[in-house]
């Protein structure tokens, strides 16, 4: 799943975390979680170019969940 574009991360991890009976937070709370804990395990192995489009995807997971603060 973190392979994709930063859309069809955010888009995931959205209905990954809507879905979810296990949560024990908000659905945006959860899956930025997921999306941190991908790149924190992933650390320096991680390449530049991916790491721009997993912060991409923060971005996209904030204005789905419509967490703009502008």
């Amino acid at each position: 799943m973190f392979k994709k574009s930063a859309d069809e991360i955010a888009a995931s991890l959205m209905r990954s975390a809507k879905n979810s009976t296990r949560r024990k937070s908000e659905p945006y709370r959860s899956a930025l979680s997921m999306l941190n804990f991908y790149m924190n395990r992933a650390g320096r192995n991680l390449p530049e170019s991916r790491r721009k489009v997993l912060e991409a995807a923060k971005v996209r997971l904030k204005t789905a969940f419509s967490r703009n603060r502008e």
